[in-house]
């Protein structure tokens, strides 16, 4: 039916949102980390494969969690997006850079 459509094309917007804040901040921490140590001891800390690796993994486990997300009745009380609107919004670009901030931090502590 038409409601179950609109439920299932909701959910799998929200869930390609999260899906790209997900990667954008674990991107945004590992090309940071490499510049930082590149500047730091003259050579990356990830060469070219083990972030190959990394970015693999963080996408099949991403992309498997959001994609098993089922949709809920809540999604049909929000009022649709406009077409106009940005996919990343503002609330997730300060998520992104405040989520990459710490995990950067973590990481250089360890």
């Amino acid at each position: 039916s038409i409601v179950k459509a609109v439920m299932w094309g909701r959910n799998v917007y929200d869930s390609i949102s999260k899906f790209l804040q997900f990667q954008l901040t674990v991107n945004v921490v590992a090309v940071m980390l490499c510049f930082i140590g590149s500047c730091a001891h003259g050579a990356s800390p990830l060469r070219a494969v083990p972030m190959l690796w990394v970015n693999l993994i963080m996408d099949t486990f991403a992309s498997l969690a959001l994609a098993t997300e089922p949709p809920t009745t809540d999604l049909l009380n929000r009022k649709p997006y406009g077409r106009t609107k940005p996919l990343i919004s503002r609330t997730m670009l300060k998520n992104i850079v405040g989520h990459s901030f710490f995990q950067l931090t973590i990481m250089l502590v360890i």
